[in-house]
């Protein structure tokens, strides 16, 4: 690399980082003609493509993968951007982070404090989202989802389980018949997803407590599934984190009824090879392995909750 820039290499990490010209120079503070001249500059100094073009956004080449790893070390080297010192004009690298609502209504309160005084250099961008974003388009960095992915160029990891159990008020289940069993709940009325919208099959709560039962009050977010339980409408699925701090809450058929889920961290290899990343991944693994015991009821728990 004796005939490189090390200011080429900046730009060539950058358009890694956001996929496009355009957010590439706006991280850099500069234009994005700027950002393709010295892309174009690099490959012609290596004689090789280092970017796929095409409408969604520069994905590296294998060649431009392999040029990852040093130019980070060299990034390393130069101290640019040390993430634990207060960030400088200009330096704050952006992540976005999609998660299910739930979780992020956990990040936001437990963990995102201790994120930003552990990376004060980044600029993070939180979506909680209603669907599956595109991996392949780059829409999020990293994705903390219901399933592991186990196909193209990305990396799942387990983060934490979590338990569901049968929710509703105490004023409902005294307006209902006695329940003593799955059987007994085809008839009443529950809170749940919209079919057509569950966008990740570990959301398919109700049909795993019984083929029967069907949502007759629906609602894609869970917090308005939660909202609906609270006032009295039906009984609903939900996760203990979430529902244990409504005392007016009470779980039905808590010995019968347990769902255990799984948060799982996905990530592009790509990504994955760069030591904020890294850093990234790792807070957010050992964060979760503290709390995991917040996110599980104890199979003794006593208590309506």
């Amino acid at each position: 690399m004796a005939n490189l820039s090390w200011d080429d290499l900046q730009f060539f990490l950058a358009v890694v980082r956001e996929g496009q010209l355009s957010r590439a120079a706006r991280h850099l503070g500069t234009s994005h003609v700027t950002v393709s001249r010295r892309i174009d500059r690099l490959e012609q100094a290596l004689n090789t493509r280092l970017f796929e073009r095409n409408p969604r956004g520069y994905e590296p080449t294998p060649a431009g993968q392999r040029l990852i790893e040093a130019a980070e070390r060299m990034e390393e080297a130069a101290g640019l951007i040390p993430l634990e010192q207060s960030a400088a004009p200009g330096q704050a690298r952006p992540l976005r982070l999609a998660m299910p609502e739930g979780f992020g209504s956990l990040f936001s309160t437990h963990l995102l404090p201790a994120f930003i005084a552990r990376f004060p250099l980044i600029s993070l961008e939180l979506i909680t989202m209603p669907q599956v974003l595109s991996l392949s388009r780059r829409e999020a960095d990293i994705s903390i989802t219901l399933d592991p992915v186990t196909s193209g160029p990305y990396r799942s990891e387990r983060l934490v389980d979590y338990t569901l159990h049968l929710y509703a008020t105490q004023a409902h289940l005294r307006s209902l018949p006695p329940i003593a069993g799955p059987e007994d709940l085809r008839q009443l009325r529950f809170i749940g997803y919209i079919e057509e919208m569950i966008f990740a099959p570990g959301l398919d709560y109700l049909g795993e407590i019984h083929p029967a039962i069907r949502a007759s009050v629906k609602s894609s977010s869970i917090f308005n599934q939660l909202a609906a339980v609270r006032n009295g409408l039906g009984i609903g699925v939900l996760p203990w984190y979430v529902a244990a701090k409504y005392p007016e809450l009470q779980i039905v058929l808590p010995d019968r009824v347990r769902l255990t889920r799984t948060y799982w961290l996905t990530c592009h290899r790509d990504l994955r090879m760069m030591q904020w990343v890294r850093a990234v991944i790792g807070f957010l693994s050992a964060s979760l392995a503290e709390r995991g015991h917040e996110l599980s009821r104890p199979p003794d728990h006593a208590g309506p909750g």
